[in-house]
């Protein structure tokens, strides 16, 4: 099974035609956005995908949590960040070497929990491996369940196939399901679209379908290696839900200087995203995103165009996505023990 491609004329058609035709139901644009316009200085809300789960516009994402050198301040931005309506939490068995979750575990004490959609990722490609890492996550957390697990980092060519092959994490993840320890299975990756289209075809093929996928979706992502362009169409068309990261590139696209940090925002969150994961290891960074979810409005065709002229050179050959272009980002790359 294929996947048709989009020209840089069609990709930008069919955002204006959804920004402009959300409301009368565009087919490929319409079934992300909130389902009522948020009330003005309000967090607005969307839904995942055919889930059905309502999640904040404003993800907060679970690897600067453990950045932050102060644990206390680190639950005091999750706590703040919930307080404001961010139901959204991102996470990873890896990140910080478990802090971010055993943070974020703590954070979720006294009826926190109870308040948001929980995500992590986990490394491992194979049952054994994924299982343990698993119950390392439900662990750090508190928890009996965690709402979304997702195969982190599917970057490589031949990882659909180890994690839909024999003994591959597949099984353990639909057991731990079954078993009431997740509620629903995703996969994120930052290098390559392509490999995200094998790996949902991985899954058609086995049939089976995620309920979300994590890529990066930013202002300079349209012109190199597009997710927006290539990924998003896929899984708006079987109702997966789309989690977009990296909105400023690591912080790379700021220093390009071809675009500031509410137009960034604000670009990922006109694109079909359920959310837009911002990581945020201070409440000042916590504060620009919240007051970017709140004063958020579809960009127009023309603020489009705009944006994606002004980040045309900057972007064409990767340069500010260097997930893209290096193993820089790469986790699993520089400890391939934890795929197992």
């Amino acid at each position: 099974m294929g996947f048709p491609k989009q020209t840089r004329r069609e990709f930008l058609e069919n955002i204006s035609l959804g920004i402009a035709g959300a409301s009368v139901g565009v087919p490929w644009l319409s079934p992300p956005l909130q389902a009522k316009p948020a009330a003005s200085g309000e967090m607005p809300y969307r839904t995942l995908g055919r889930s059905g789960e309502k999640v904040s516009l404003l993800g907060l994402g679970g690897y600067h949590v453990g950045v932050q050198p102060d644990e206390p301040e680190s639950i005091r931005i999750i706590r703040t960040a919930i307080d404001h309506g961010v139901n959204f939490l991102d996470n990873c068995w890896d990140y910080n070497d478990g802090a971010s979750e055993v943070r974020m575990g703590k954070a979720l004490q006294d009826g926190y929990r109870k308040k948001v959609f929980l995500m992590t990722k986990t490394d491992g490609q194979v049952k054994d491996v994924w299982t343990k890492q698993l119950e390392d996550s439900l662990r750090r957390f508190q928890t009996d369940v965690i709402d979304l697990v997702q195969f982190h980092e599917v970057i490589r060519p031949g990882d659909p196939d180890r994690i839909f092959g024999s003994n591959g994490a597949i099984e353990a993840a639909l057991a731990a399901k079954k078993a009431g320890k997740i509620r629903y299975i995703g996969f994120t990756g930052h290098k390559d679209p392509d490999i995200h289209l094998k790996m949902l075809n991985a899954g058609f093929k086995h049939g089976f379908t995620f309920d979300a996928v994590q890529m990066p979706l930013n202002v300079m992502d349209a012109h190199f290696k597009s997710f927006a362009k290539k990924v998003v169409p896929v899984l708006v068309e079987h109702g997966i839900g789309v989690l977009g990261m990296k909105p400023f590139g690591g912080g790379y696209i700021l220093k390009s200087g071809t675009a500031t940090p509410l137009e960034c925002l604000h670009y990922a969150m006109s694109l079909p995203t359920s959310v837009v994961i911002n990581g945020c290891d201070s409440l000042e960074r916590l504060n620009q995103g919240l007051e970017a979810a709140r004063t958020f409005r579809p960009l127009s065709e023309k603020e489009v165009t705009a944006l994606l002229d002004k980040t045309a050179t900057a972007g064409a050959e990767g340069k500010f996505e260097r997930f893209k272009t290096s193993n820089d980002f790469d986790g699993t790359y520089f400890n391939p023990k934890w795929l197992g």
